[in-house]
């Protein structure tokens, strides 16, 4: 037992001496529940919602009211025309729309059925459940009151919605999940693949070859980087035109698009893997780290399963650093929404940066290694 007790105590003294030990026994831990016991959430909130008020009456700014006051939905936009609605479900400022048709108050006070059009964007089938649940809920609690106010003797609600699905009309949920998927395999397989290749060479022992052969880091980095990188575009298309096959994925947008996304995401996964493997010993701890930042935040944080705008702020703030973010946006945007690069301008624009910093870094970090 005395022996015992001293090993403890010796591997007790070693642990507090190992800061990053310690960081992992006792702050990672922390850190994961309050990052991820937030982010998850399957609460369907703050829904951006167009408005189009053809009737301007008492009953249909009631309705509009209504929807916002509910707590779910927050007006964004007023549009006038099929095409600016058009717009913001491309760009995905607005993922609802209501649509109040002319002489809306009249009928209901003739006691008549008035129609009124909800559009849902559905290139999130299990968001786009959820809004039209909502929207059902709320207009048929107007309708009874409309109904009671209006049609003391006669309590048939008013209000008939008509309800459409953008993009994804029979809410299948391959179309949302294979899309996320896509991204995720993705990135898991350039990370690790690049994350592995130079701690390779340092067990190996070929490194201090690397470090003295006439060849710049740049070079390196490039020479490192291309063929992975080829291997990915090709294993990414190959999941893509399987997902068309096997689960009737569309393809409604432009091949190059989908290319030039697709290869500023892969660049991005595979800067971030070289990165690790500049701070790795060894290819256990590479690939653990390597498959830390990629799973994690791919799955979580990146509005693949659930919807960022439903996070706390922080959490949010956190998710502007994650690439999928704005590949899975570019990627169901150029697929199923037929969208092209102009509209997706931002989201390429943030893969541009995300590959160019993190690259940046990783020849940074071997550079100092080399030297």
């Amino acid at each position: 037992m005395n022996k015992a007790l001293a090993v403890g105590k010796k591997e007790l003294r070693q642990i507090l001496r190992d800061r990053r030990t310690l960081m992992i026994l006792l702050f990672i831990p922390v850190f994961f529940l309050l990052l991820y016991g937030y982010a998850l959430n399957f609460d369907i909130r703050h829904v951006a919602l167009a408005v189009q008020d053809r009737d301007q009456s008492t009953e249909s700014r009631a309705l509009v009211n209504a929807f916002v006051n509910s707590g779910y939905f927050e007006m964004v936009a007023s549009f006038h025309s099929e095409v600016e609605l058009k717009r913001l479900m491309d760009t995905n400022a607005a993922r609802a729309a209501l649509i109040i048709p002319e002489n809306t108050g009249r009928a209901v006070n003739r006691g008549e059925r008035a129609p009124v059009q909800v559009i849902v964007n559905g290139d999130n089938a299990n968001t786009a459940a959820t809004v039209l649940g909502y929207v059902m809920t709320i207009v048929q609690s107007v309708s009874t009151s409309l109904a009671v106010e209006r049609l003391a003797l006669n309590l048939s609600p008013p209000l008939r919605v008509e309800p459409r699905i953008w993009f994804n009309p029979e809410l299948k949920s391959a179309l949302f999940l294979v899309p996320g998927l896509i991204g995720f395999i993705g990135m898991i397989m350039a990370t690790i693949s690049t994350a592995l290749s130079v701690v390779r060479e340092k067990e190996r022992g070929t490194w201090e070859q690397v470090r003295m052969a006439p060849i710049d880091t740049v070079s390196y980095v490039v020479g490192k980087t291309l063929p992975y990188l080829g291997l990915s575009i090709i294993s990414a298309m190959a999941i893509i035109i399987a997902a068309m096959w096997l689960f009737e994925l569309p393809m409604r947008g432009s091949w190059g698009s989908l290319l030039l996304a697709t290869t500023l995401y892969l660049l991005g996964a595979l800067g971030t893997g070289l990165l690790v493997s500049t701070v790795s010993d060894s290819q256990l701890v590479a690939f653990q780290v390597a498959l830390i930042l990629a799973f994690l935040p791919t799955f979580l944080l990146s509005g693949f399963i659930f919807p960022i705008q439903n996070m706390p702020t922080p959490i949010q703030a956190v998710t502007y650093i994650v690439p999928a973010r704005y590949f899975l946006v570019a990627l169901r945007g150029i697929v199923l929404k037929g969208v092209g690069l102009a509209t997706v301008w931002v989201q390429v624009a943030a893969l541009v940066v995300y590959a160019v910093g993190v690259l940046g870094l990783a020849s940074a970090r071997l550079a100092r290694e080399r030297g």
